[in-house]
């Protein structure tokens, strides 16, 4: 049997953006509404570990959300299509995935939650996103490409294996691997311990209150997202806040990477990842050699932060 090119891999699937860019813009938004629905449930948790959304084996889900003393769950289902509503009783409600407008999209949740008894109120504006609509005016995105939202979750699923096995390597303090709605991008953050001066904001359409508190600690950050932001390709990236001195001209791993000054971290093409003979080596060594980069120039407490990776039992 032929061996399968790489470039033709289910497990890192191409993912163009320009081909499905209007779906990615009009899932980023559906994301919100679900992403907003959890946040008015949640206990606020520190730097929003309560907001974002989680990988599941079919798609991307809430876990349990509070509502007084029941409970329900929404989570993305990309291989039937269709987003499924499920009260801890039992109860549940299908919003089918398909080409709708985000105002259309919205208004099938809440009043799917209301049908199952849970009457929530939630800001309509997006977060994170320049010249934004709320949710129930929104006509504007309604696109829905099966076939690429299916490839970018199983990128997903990919990015976040492996980003799993980088954050395991560390015993400070580490994020889970979790999908914030607000940029739309997988991500995994590690802590030094110490504080950060104080973030400058300025981020459209978020509190500048939250991204201080958010960044309240120093960090070094990566993640994944599909792209935009004046990036037209699916892209690795890390960061760290505040950047050490030298930092955007350290040198990282692998060659493919580069520092995008625009946005003021490094960048891996998702590309350079998927078609290489082990996607696993290049992208942990590029998540490794950023950190070090950030830790490094600022000297971080490294002995007490890290430690061999752990063997699987």
């Amino acid at each position: 049997m032929p061996r399968r090119n790489r470039s033709e891999s289910v497990d890192w699937p191409d993912l163009p953006f320009a081909a499905w860019s209007d779906t990615a813009a009009t899932l980023h938004m559906w994301s919100q509404i679900v992403g907003k629905v959890r946040l008015v449930q949640t206990p606020w948790t520190n730097h929003s570990w309560h907001v974002p959304l989680y990988l599941t084996a079919r798609g991307l889900g809430t876990s349990p959300i509070p509502y007084g003393g029941t409970s329900f769950e929404i989570d993305f289902d990309f291989l039937e299509h269709q987003l499924v509503i499920q009260a801890s009783g039992g109860a549940r409600r299908l919003v089918p995935l398909e080409p709708r407008s985000v105002a259309d999209f919205y208004a099938a949740v809440l009043g799917g939650l209301a049908a199952l008894g849970f009457d929530l109120r939630i800001h309509t504006t997006p977060n994170e996103v320049p010249d934004a609509i709320p949710f129930e005016q929104d006509t504007q995105h309604h696109h829905y490409d099966r076939e690429y939202v299916t490839r970018f979750w199983r990128a997903l699923l990919q990015v976040d294996r492996v980003f799993k096995e980088f954050r395991a390597r560390f015993i400070g303090k580490c994020s889970p691997v979790h999908f914030f709605w607000g940029s739309f991008d997988l991500a995994v953050t590690r802590f030094s311990g110490r504080e950060a001066p104080p973030h400058p904001g300025g981020v459209p359409n978020l509190p500048d209150r939250v991204a201080r508190e958010a960044y309240s600690h120093e960090v070094s950050s990566a993640g994944f997202w599909p792209g935009g932001s004046g990036v037209d390709h699916a892209a690795f990236y890390s960061y760290a806040y505040p950047a050490p001195a030298g930092f955007s001209t350290s040198r990282v791993r692998p060659a493919a990477a580069s520092w995008s000054s625009a946005l003021g971290e490094f960048l891996l093409p998702y590309d350079e990842v998927r078609t290489a003979a082990s996607p696993d080596e290049v992208l942990l060594e590029f998540l490794q050699s950023t950190y070090e980069a950030a830790a490094k120039g600022a000297d971080w407490n490294r002995a007490a932060l890290e430690r061999e990776f752990a063997t699987r039992r």
